[in-house]
């Protein structure tokens, strides 16, 4: 029996949990310091690109309160660092359309339910019009809802002409556009390479666990590995849209023009690194099969597949380092080896070899090598079966 009475018990766990609770507050603002030094630039690149365009508004064009202009520069920003530059484009657009359609109504309707009704009604359909995506028509409402809403009467009827804020939209709009290709703009390969290794780290993982699920023999931890699987598919559309905002800021903006021979590492690889995430996504599919129905597996094959994800590993830091690739080649003909050194252990591992040459076969391309000089690595002429064919439902 325990020396400690009650209340001293009591007071430890008090003492513990006190002490978790300051732990996770550490671990809370260390994590919110990261989040704001990886936001820094951006915050940089807003408030320099509001007050530019405040400044050109008042200064060289004359106008007396250009909100507007502000505005559309941030909101232009906040699109252009993670999005498409034509999304961003049809942001300001859209402002400015909402702006001119609103500044032109206005002063002859009045203000109102009804007239909000209409004003939103109009600017959507100017918007769809003009060729706008969902950006623009969702934009252009908010900016006629502003106009109507909280525009004064008499501000509207003084105002030196029904275009003032359309342009200042439109000045703004186009500060932010250039403050992010000329201020400080995002280094594209930090916007990659963040991405990539968020894809690679996860698909050595989850090869990792497919290994240990075939050595241990546990059902239920190889359906949570499979579960992990097809969760990797979310970071490849994230490596899609960071490697196209990459390569809009590498072209439109000259200080990160040097980046673009590395930038095209990551280009070149994003095909071919989702294709090797859905024969992962086969394979421990299988293994989950193979277990569950007592395949006998050969103990070469987990070896073969640790093989495999160190390499991907190794991927991941020459991509990163924008070297070459040799190493990585080296790793991925080994797993290729063990592995065709497993078949002919039934039909499971028969499948399990094919996909782990099917995926060796797609990191080798995001590697940077052709098909034929992968095919000449893996000592074969007929390529291996391609994730679209294997990939059938599960």
């Amino acid at each position: 029996m325990s020396d400690q009475r009650p209340g001293e018990r009591a007071a430890r766990r008090g003492e513990t949990t006190v002490g978790e609770v300051a732990h996770r507050s550490r671990e809370s603002v260390l994590a919110r310091a990261g989040r704001l030094r990886r936001a820094l630039v951006p915050i940089i690149q807003s408030a320099a690109a509001a007050g530019i365009a405040w400044v050109i508004a008042t200064k060289l064009i004359g106008h007396q309160q250009p909100f507007f202009a502000p505005i559309a520069a941030v909101l232009s920003l906040g699109v252009a660092l993670g999005q498409r530059l034509r999304r961003s484009f049809e942001l300001v657009v859209g402002v400015a359309l909402g702006v001119l359609v609103a500044e032109l109504l206005i002063g002859v309707i009045g203000r109102g339910a009804w007239q909000i009704a209409l004003v939103v009604f109009l600017a959507m359909c100017t918007a769809v019009l003009a060729g706008g995506g969902p950006v623009l028509v969702n934009q252009g409402a908010a900016s006629a809802i502003l106009i109507v809403a909280l525009v004064p009467a008499s501000a509207a009827a003084t105002s030196p002409a029904p275009t003032a804020r359309f342009v200042d939209a439109l000045v703004g709009g186009t500060v932010g556009l250039l403050v992010n290709a000329l201020l400080l703009p995002i280094n594209p390969i930090v916007l990659a390479r963040r991405a990539a290794n968020g894809v690679l780290d996860n698909l050595a993982a989850v090869l990792e666990e497919i290994a240990a699920v075939l050595t241990d023999r546990d059902a239920g931890r190889a359906m949570e590995t499979l579960r992990r699987a097809r969760q990797v598919e979310g970071p490849v559309g994230e490596l899609r849209d960071a490697v196209g905002a990459g390569s809009e800021i590498a072209r439109i903006a000259p200080v990160r023009w040097r980046t673009r021979g590395h930038l095209m590492q990551y280009v070149y690889a994003v095909d071919h690194l989702d294709h090797a995430v859905r024969n992962v996504r086969v394979l421990a599919r299988r293994a989950v099969v193979a277990i569950q129905q007592n395949e006998p597996v050969d103990p070469g094959l987990p070896v073969a597949i640790r093989r495999l994800a160190e390499a991907t590993r190794t991927l991941r830091n020459e991509l990163a380092r924008g070297a070459d690739t040799r190493a990585t080649q080296r790793g991925l003909v080994d797993a290729v080896e063990l592995a065709t050194a497993s078949v002919g252990t039934g039909f499971s591992g028969n499948v399990m070899v094919a996909q782990i040459r099917s995926a060796a076969h797609d990191l080798m391309r995001a590697a940077g090598l052709e098909a034929d000089e992968v095919d000449e690595a893996f000592g074969r002429r007929q390529p291996p079966e391609s994730a679209e064919s294997a990939d059938q439902p599960e």
